[in-house]
């Protein structure tokens, strides 16, 4: 038999940013303790508004399955005597499972191995309903709540205080203590439109009942509608919505009942840049922004509204009116800012501590003018201007704007080093420093931008290890990861020809690092920075192995590296590729067994005998030949596609030949042979590295 659960805890406004976080951990939980029972369900629905978490279980069983408990005893041998007397520990047996000794002889089994006494029962199911309290108090206690708080005199702790209850299944209402409340019957529908307590009838009639009380309870439904009237009215309004999602989860963890509204400012805000506008409405007030055809920002912005005005153009006003200053001061920081340029603000970077250890933000960008002046080289960019944008790249920072506005930094640096006079690249360098800021976020358009980006990510990463700070588990407070993922995408994605260790040990220098200090942090930190390539490849679908066999080769190219991988990767896909990586892996086997056992010798084609190995010898040459010029254009693909014809020789020279000859000249020779073998393959990857996934 199955019945439908319905569970909703009632609590204090929740935060907006951790709602469906919240939301989804508690059906998560709810699902595995009803999974850990073996209850089987169909439909999970969830539920998540501002003042509740709540889910309904569609067709729950109303008790856990019967199972079959199975007890085993001692041995037949043990259990009775020659006679066939029950021996003591088959009278023990019997006493511990309530048998009489009469009936031991029918309750012999084998357990696979030899016959012992065994005794089975069936032990009945529980009813779904005494389950309930244990698995949902199970699931909120571990729920993602960063800082708990208590309420009142209750000991009870939880993200927000809680108010009530409900708890329905199979038709009935069950009473548990959950978080300080008594679970019943009883929801409450809006705070200031809902009609009081809510007698909720059943799971299949309590979106409804909330829905007459003005709560859209899912999640979904409510973002639906909140995207789709923001649009509606931005489009009759003469413009176009934009709709972060972010933001439009926010704004759907804020209400119960939306309503969006339109509203207006001072055109002639509209002077500052639009980026401040933008961040004042949608970080302080939650204001969706309006762009018209020509992706201007218009004077006009929609906000969301969690209730049902009779007055609604007087909640506009309202809107209008807490804006107003917001702007005022964004128009102000603006203004401002420009009278002092980038440069001179430098001075001032003397005080703001970049980290401890490591010295101001002034002396960061020192070392990144220099480093992003080297690595213009490699970027395309003017060296001087990119050593400009490095002695600049930090100076918005202390602006009036980007102390307010903090996710402002580099977007502001771009208006202020125009209005300064700036050159145009050094300008959209100062924005593009950051790029990418996450993944499938933009790299730097510009040569400079791409000089300055890869400098100050890489000062960030040496500075850090230097000082032994480097991540560990899961505590990245720098964002290195990032910076390291960043470093590497700028330069594949731009297709750069960058030498990271040669990079890294520039960076280095200017921390005044020398002899083997210099030489662990650069071999630490470059390390660190290919790591990143494993996450890389794993989300490009790569299997493991394809860059296990390039990580071993010690390159420190991020570029040619990836074209190695992508070239193993088309690799393993030819029908030779399993039995070259096996191949591969036999003499790499081989040759490291000999290490050290003899002299390594150059291949002395006199002392080829046999056919196989002369075949093989032959074929290496030519492929040697072959090889040269696609390494050097770095053309991996084609070099690897035409080793795959080595596989007829190779098969028919271990087939053929005997590698550990007695004669030791014979042996040496042929050692010899499978070395160049195998540096073939080395020049583009170590493919035994693939032999066990093949």
């Amino acid at each position: 038999m199955k019945a439908d659960l319905l569970f909703e805890l009632g609590t204090e406004e929740l935060p907006p940013k951790a709602l469906m976080s919240l939301s989804n951990a508690l059906i998560k939980g709810i699902q595995k303790g009803l999974g850990e029972n073996k209850l089987n369900f169909n439909e999970v629905q969830s539920f998540a508004a501002p003042r509740r978490l709540a889910v309904i279980i569609k067709d729950l069983d109303v008790r856990t399955p019967d199972t079959e408990v199975v007890a085993w005893g001692p041995p037949v041998k043990v259990a009775f005597d020659a006679e066939g007397n029950a021996t003591k520990a088959a009278q023990a047996f019997a006493n511990k499972n309530g048998l009489n000794l009469k009936e031991l002889p029918s309750k012999v089994e084998s357990d696979g191995k030899q016959d012992k006494l065994c005794v089975r029962r069936v032990e009945a199911g529980r009813d779904t309903s005494s389950l309930l309290g244990m698995i949902i108090n199970q699931s909120l206690s571990l729920l993602p709540i960063p800082k708990r708080m208590r309420w009142g005199n209750s000991k009870e702790e939880f993200v927000r205080p809680v108010q009530w209850g409900v708890l329905l299944f199979n038709d009935e209402t069950y009473y548990e203590s959950v978080l300080g409340v008594t679970t019943g019957n009883v929801s409450q529908g809006h705070r200031f439109h809902g009609t009081g307590d809510i007698t909720i009838c059943s799971p299949n009639s309590y979106e409804q009942q909330l829905h007459d009380n003005f709560v859209i309870a899912s999640f979904a439904k409510r973002r639906e509608l909140i995207e789709d009237g923001v649009k509606l009215l931005a489009s009759e309004g003469g413009g176009i919505a934009v709709i972060d999602p972010s933001l439009l989860d926010e704004v759907t963890a804020l209400n119960e009942w939306p309503v969006p509204l339109m509203g207006c400012f001072d055109e002639a805000f509209l002077a500052v840049p639009s980026e401040a506008l933008v961040s004042s409405m949608k970080e302080h007030q939650k204001y969706f922004h309006l762009i018209d055809k020509q992706d201007n920002l218009m004077a006009a912005f929609i906000t969301v509204a969690n209730i049902i005005s009779k007055e609604p153009q007087k909640v506009i006003q309202g809107n209008e009116r807490v804006i107003r200053p917001r702007l005022a001061d964004a128009a102000f920081f603006y203004k401002n800012d420009a009278h002092v340029s980038l440069f001179d603000r430098r001075e001032q970077l003397k005080t703001v501590v970049f980290q401890e250890k490591l010295g101001s933000v002034y002396a960061k960008t020192e070392r990144v003018a220099l480093l992003a002046e080297t690595l213009a080289v490699s970027t395309g960019a003017d060296p001087e201007t990119a050593f400009r944008a490095g002695q600049l790249c930090k100076s918005d920072l202390v602006t009036d704007m980007v102390g307010e506005f903090a996710d402002l930094q580099g977007v502001m640096g771009r208006y202020y080093a125009l209005n300064d006079g700036e050159d145009a690249q050094v300008a959209e360098a100062l924005l593009e420093q950051y790029l990418p800021r996450f993944s499938g976020d933009l790299v730097p358009s510009t040569t400079v931008g791409a000089a300055l980006a890869l400098a100050d990510k890489l000062d960030t990463l040496v500075g850090i290890f230097s000082i032994g700070q480097q991540p560990s588990g899961s505590r990245d407070p720098f964002a290195l990861r990032r910076a390291s993922l960043g470093i590497l995408r700028i330069i594949i994605d731009r297709k750069l020809d960058i030498d990271l260790r040669s990079a890294i040990e520039v960076s280095a220098i200017q921390f005044e690092l020398e002899g083997e200090a210099l030489k662990n942090i650069c071999k630490q930190v470059l390390a660190y920075i290919l790591d990143r390539f494993k996450s890389w490849y794993k989300e490009e679908g790569y299997a493991a192995e394809i860059y296990l066999s390039v990580a071993p080769l010690n390159l420190s190219n991020p570029l040619d590296i990836d074209a190695r991988v992508n070239a193993v990767a088309s690799f393993s896909l030819l029908p030779e590729a399993g039995d070259l990586a096996a191949a591969n892996k036999r003499v790499s086997n081989i040759i490291s067994k000999q290490l050290g056992k003899s002299e390594p010798v150059t291949l002395d084609s006199n002392l080829l005998v046999e056919p196989a190995e002369k075949t093989l010898a032959e074929s290496i040459t030519r492929m040697s030949l072959l090889s040269e010029p696609l390494l050097a254009s770095r053309d991996y693909t084609n070099v690897l596609k035409n080793l795959a014809t080595l596989r007829d020789p190779i098969d028919s020279f271990f087939n053929d030949v005997m590698v550990m000859a007695d004669d030791q000249a014979l042996r040496n020779n042929r050692l010899s042979l499978l070395s160049n073998l195998r540096a073939l393959f080395v020049n583009v990857a170590d493919i035994a590295q693939m032999a066990s996934s093949k």
